[in-house]
């Protein structure tokens, strides 16, 4: 979901990962996150040549739940259907999203609330030359 509706092609034109928020429907307990839509794919170099080839394919991010053990455990446990997954912001590039990730996860206090949050650390590494 992004913006209450399913996602959307149009949405993601020119974006590169989102920051997304899951969560529990019966506990309420939520995960933030971030995403990217594609990942490299590295290939042999063709015969006579010396340079790996480089392609871009869409990453799971259609079924992703996290990265967090406890709510993979839980989704492998209750499904998928248990939990809802919001985009929270579409973003141009891999440190913008780096970014809001962070922000979010600070604003909503997600260490010191472990009861609310399945999050247990943030980590976070940004220049400003990043976002230019």
């Amino acid at each position: 979901m992004f913006k209450g509706r399913p996602v959307c092609e149009n949405d993601l034109e020119g974006k590169t990962s989102f920051v997304y928020l899951i969560e529990h429907k019966k506990t309420g307990k939520s995960y933030i996150g971030k995403k990217r839509l594609s990942r490299k794919l590295k290939r042999k170099p063709l015969k006579g040549k010396k340079r790996n080839r480089i392609s871009y394919v869409e990453s799971d991010w259609r079924d992703y739940f996290g990265s967090n053990d406890v709510l993979q455990a839980e989704v492998a446990e209750q499904g998928p259907k248990a939990f809802t997954r919001t985009i929270l912001r579409l973003c141009k590039s891999l440190s913008e999203s780096s970014y809001y990730e962070a922000k979010i996860q600070f604003d909503e206090d997600v260490l010191l609330h472990p009861d609310k949050w399945y999050n247990s650390w943030i980590s976070c590494r940004l220049r400003s030359s990043h976002f230019k």
